[in-house]
């Protein structure tokens, strides 16, 4: 099943392609702005100069990188690749500068273009990386996890990680294409796939309630063998319209935009003090959604049998509802404070209302806060 999701902005508007085979015809898509079965679009898609970077990392670039650039090769590009360490530790300068230096001896001009071909932590360096390269140049998005697929890949934030916090340095930096290949999934570990089934429950709970219902039916979703088709495909097209609609509304986060952060501002301290080592993104984002329904729950915002179902849902997907064992909760208020959100000293926190809405709140006494936390302590 393919599909086109447009991601409509007054600057950059573009499409997020799901289409499964799509990887083969990324050089075509780009080169001729159309491609097989999926229709011509209203004009290239982006037509870069003929020198590309492909960023990727050891794993991916095993699997997927010689598909990808015989098929940019053969419509004509000049690719130069460069393979960046797996992992969010690696999310640093140090990795940008090494883009950066490739970019110089290839001499890529405003023209060029750079293309990631990985998850979330190679989408956010090589959309960073071009950001900042001659004032800004245009960005591919080609996810190969779900998390990229489903969030990361989607809506222009991209950065890297300051020694003191998550994502601290980076810009908002649009692609040009995302190009959602779901046959990749099949190399993707489990541990990596119910990180991105993390943040569809995520859209289900913030924005799309029948997304919601749908994984609530399904018998199981912990590994991608357990997923039908037509869910994995609504898993897709559904968080990907929902992170469309939210950035069409508010591209550059000044106000609606902030709900897609719910669980990330507990699951981006807990991911740090970790050292981004002992738990994934996905992970810490299911954390961080049962520390924000309880939080809502005690203020009297979520019912108690929808906190339930959220909790449900984030076991069936084999993901953890408790924080690391060790983890000091005066350690977290240290680093919720740290936490890019904060505004006039206030951490915010994205809250459900109900299943399919939710909002963002600074009104969150910091000793609820600490008692949700040890609430949900490792025993």
């Amino acid at each position: 099943m393919k599909s086109v999701i447009p991601v409509k902005l007054p600057q950059q508007s573009y499409d997020i392609r799901i289409a499964p085979g799509g990887l083969d015809y990324l050089g075509p898509w780009l080169a001729a702005g159309s491609g097989p079965d999926l229709g011509p679009d209203s004009g290239p898609l982006v037509r870069p100069g003929q020198k590309l970077l492909l960023v990727s990392n050891p794993v991916v670039f095993k699997h997927y990188g010689k598909s990808a650039i015989a098929s940019l090769e053969q419509a004509g590009y000049s690719v130069s690749p460069l393979i960046l360490p797996a992992g969010e530790r690696y999310k640093t300068m140090r990795s940008i500068e090494k883009i950066h230096n490739l970019a110089f001896e290839q001499r890529l001009e405003r023209g060029s273009a750079m293309v990631a071909l990985g998850g979330g932590v190679i989408g956010d360096m090589t959309g960073f990386a071009a950001a900042t390269w001659l004032r800004g140049i245009a960005v591919i998005q080609v996810p190969t996890s779900l998390l990229a697929m489903v969030d990361a890949a989607i809506g222009g934030k991209t950065g890297v990680n300051h020694p003191q916090g998550k994502n601290l340095i980076g810009a908002f930096h649009q692609p040009k294409l995302v190009l959602i290949d779901p046959t990749v999934l099949a190399t993707l570990p489990v541990r990596e796939f119910r990180a991105g089934v993390s943040e569809v429950i995520k859209y289900g709970v913030i924005w799309d309630r029948p997304l919601f219902e749908a994984l609530e039916a399904a018998p199981r979703f912990d590994r991608q063998r357990t997923v039908s088709d037509d869910l994995l495909q609504m898993m897709l097209t559904h968080s990907c319209q929902a992170k469309a609609d939210v950035v069409a509304a508010d591209e550059k986060e000044g106000g609606l935009r902030a709900i897609l952060n719910y669980g990330h501002t507990v699951g981006h301290a807990v991911e740090s003090l970790t050292g981004y080592r002992q738990v994934n993104h996905g992970e810490a984002v299911a954390i961080g959604m049962v520390a924000a329904g309880k939080i809502a729950e005690e203020m009297g915002l979520w019912e108690a049998s929808a906190v339930q179902r959220q909790q449900v849902l984030i076991e069936k997907a084999a993901l953890p509802t408790q924080l690391p064992a060790g983890l000091n909760i005066d350690n977290i208020a240290i680093a919720l404070q740290s936490d890019k959100k904060v505004q006039a000293g206030k951490v915010r926190f994205v809250l459900p209302q109900q299943i399919g809405a939710a909002f963002v709140s600074d009104q969150v006494d910091p000793a609820l806060v600490r008692q949700v936390l040890t609430q949900i302590q490792s025993a």
